[in-house]
């Protein structure tokens, strides 16, 4: 599939995409290098749909310890993902799905008020669903096929680009 983007388009999109990944990198660096790094506060602080379901994981040590190295690890990978253009459509809806998690665990309702507070004020619209949605468009937007590896990944094994994943 041939994609035809101007070279502002292709810019842009490299642009969005490098941020995004730059900043779920980042933040699971920042986890990971921290031995003392736990997601209990925010899990406690939960106050969005699920928060009975969030604060229902804090009860059990194992499935926290799971929690913590699982949303660590996930942030770090998809940051990867894509930074690197590397299995790019499975990285940006992993982090869509994340991005959902944490919205459905603390989103930004009015009157809703947290342990720490947002960056702002924001009605029913914050910086991870803005995230979320330019993840969307990073999927719609395969621009890893044209720079990334998974330009090289599509030729070497075209079962990934069947499988959509690329």
């Amino acid at each position: 599939m041939k994609q035809d983007y101007t070279k502002a388009q292709l810019t842009w999109l490299m642009i969005l995409r490098l941020f995004i990944g730059w900043h779920f990198m980042y933040e699971g660096m920042v986890k990971i290098m921290n031995p003392k790094w736990t997601s209990l506060p925010y899990l406690l602080d939960s106050k969005g749909p699920a928060a009975s379901f969030f604060i229902k994981m804090t009860q059990d040590d194992g499935l926290m310890t799971m929690v913590n190295f699982v949303n660590e690890w996930a942030l770090l990978l998809i940051g990867l993902g894509l930074t690197l253009g590397c299995l790019y459509r499975l990285a940006s809806v992993g982090g869509m799905i994340l991005l959902a998690m944490y919205t459905l665990s603390h989103p930004s309702f009015v009157g809703a008020s947290y342990m720490m507070p947002f960056e702002g004020s924001y009605l029913w619209i914050d910086k991870n669903m803005v995230e979320l949605a330019a993840l969307g468009l990073m999927c719609v937007f395969p621009t890893s096929r044209i720079i990334g590896f998974d330009r090289m990944l599509g030729r070497a094994f075209p079962l990934l680009l069947k499988l959509k994943f690329i």
